[in-house]
């Protein structure tokens, strides 16, 4: 893999009622808050750097609501919606375990619309799409959820999926990608 010297920027959606809550939420599709409305449009000074040649969002309001608060105006990627929880949807991970102790969104599949496997491939198709932009020494900018970025970084970064268990992104939250002497790195995280 060639180096390039664009990023990638990802940011997490503004705050929801059910993120507010710890509640598991896939592809139900929820407005942003009023305090989540006011941090994402906090983000558009602090992104003014970037040489933005490729913007992406999730098809979920929360999402393209966030993109277009902070100034972008995205493309919509359905790659980048949130991880299908089934029939865990709407759920806190507390609940979760309360009927079934030990229970983890990372390491098993029981419930779930999709696997780990899943959502990690659809990452890779996301990251397939944005290198020719970052080879091209172009920024790219990915708005999405919280568990979709979390296997996306560690997609890029090359590893495991469930590594993702082991970093967190906040509601409005960022993180850039990039490269280190051609190794695929995470810059900065949870700015």
């Amino acid at each position: 893999m060639s180096e390039g010297t664009g990023r990638i920027l990802v940011i997490r959606h503004g705050q929801t009622e059910w993120s507010r809550d710890r509640r598991h939420t896939g592809r139900t599709d929820i407005p942003l808050t009023a305090d989540g409305e006011a941090a994402a449009r906090a983000l558009a000074p602090e992104l003014q750097e970037w040489r933005m040649a490729f913007v992406l969002s999730s098809p979920l309001q929360r999402a393209r609501r966030t993109a277009e608060l902070a100034g972008f105006t995205p493309e919509i990627d359905d790659d980048l919606a949130e991880w299908d929880y089934g029939v865990h949807e709407g759920r806190t991970s507390t609940d979760i375990a309360d009927d079934d102790p030990g229970w983890s969104i990372w390491t098993t599949a029981d419930g779930l619309g999709e696997s780990l496997a899943d959502v990690r491939a659809r990452t890779e198709r996301v990251l397939d799409r944005c290198r020719p932009v970052l080879a091209q020494c172009g920024d790219v900018v990915l708005v999405a959820h919280a568990h979709l970025l979390r296997v996306l970084v560690v997609t890029w970064m090359e590893l495991p999926a469930v590594a993702a268990e082991h970093i967190v992104l906040d509601p409005a939250g960022t993180g850039v990608l990039g490269y280190d002497r051609g190794t695929p790195v995470l810059l900065h995280w949870n700015g």
